[in-house]
């Protein structure tokens, strides 16, 4: 019985257990995964850190080509909300999938052609359709036949405008405005200019959500509710 039995115990403890048959199975695409990225930091100098630093590189890159983008604000045209040096967040998602820009929004949009090489960062006031006028009788800018009060975010001391217009926004384009309205260049001085001083929708980068920099600075940009009661394009106001 003896003899018999020891055979017994040496094929039982031989077999593998169920954890060790899994183990062998999944081992060999596991090892495979973590082989190639041995394989890839021992090719780069610096090994696993310059590896770890590549992939962040990437998902950058990635993340400003078509999520979010930084801008750095050049002037003082978007003052007292947006002063030079500010770092702001655009975000490039905020017009894609059909949504489109809304008045009161702070755009960034590539100028070339129109404005200038570069890109610039203004305030929303018409958009295509909108009969924009300066100025009522108390100097309030117009929308629609709806005044709009922009006490909220115009600069301490500026008027609406000092230059009088009169227009009619074309469809697929903005009409923008700086909230220092003294210091801004914008769709005002270009009226007479081919495209009126008007946006392509087309050239919008994005919405201006966030102050990132300095950190003191640090804040969120809500579309001010001014514009709230403008009416639709060819409704005109009403009461």
């Amino acid at each position: 019985m003896d003899t018999e039995a020891q055979p017994t115990e040496r094929d039982r403890s031989s077999r593998p257990s169920d954890s060790e048959e899994t183990s062998d199975t999944e081992g060999p695409e596991g090892r495979s995964r973590f082989a190639l990225v041995s394989r890839v930091a021992q090719w780069l100098p610096g090994g696993r850190i310059s590896l770890t630093l590549l992939v962040c590189m990437v998902f950058l890159l990635l993340l400003n080509t078509f999520v979010l983008r930084p801008f750095q604000i050049p002037s003082g045209s978007m003052e007292s909300g947006l002063r030079i040096g500010d770092r702001v967040l655009v975000n490039k998602l905020a017009y894609r999938f059909g949504a489109e820009p809304r008045r009161g929004d702070v755009v960034v949009f590539d100028g070339t052609g129109y404005f200038g090489d570069a890109d610039y960062i203004k305030r929303v006031v018409g958009v295509g359709g909108d009969h924009v006028v300066c100025c009522d009788k108390e100097g309030r800018i117009q929308v629609n036949g709806r005044s709009v009060d922009e006490s909220t975010f115009l600069y301490p001391g500026d008027s609406p405008s000092t230059v009088r217009f009169d227009i009619v926004v074309p469809d697929g384009t903005l009409f923008v405005l700086g909230d220092h309205r003294s210091e801004s260049s914008d769709s005002r001085d270009r009226l007479g200019s081919p495209g009126g001083g008007m946006i392509p929708v087309d050239d919008v980068i994005g919405r201006a959500d966030w102050i990132v920099w300095p950190t003191a600075h640090w804040t969120r940009l809500h579309r001010p509710d001014a514009y709230a009661r403008v009416p639709a394009a060819g409704e005109g106001a009403h009461g």
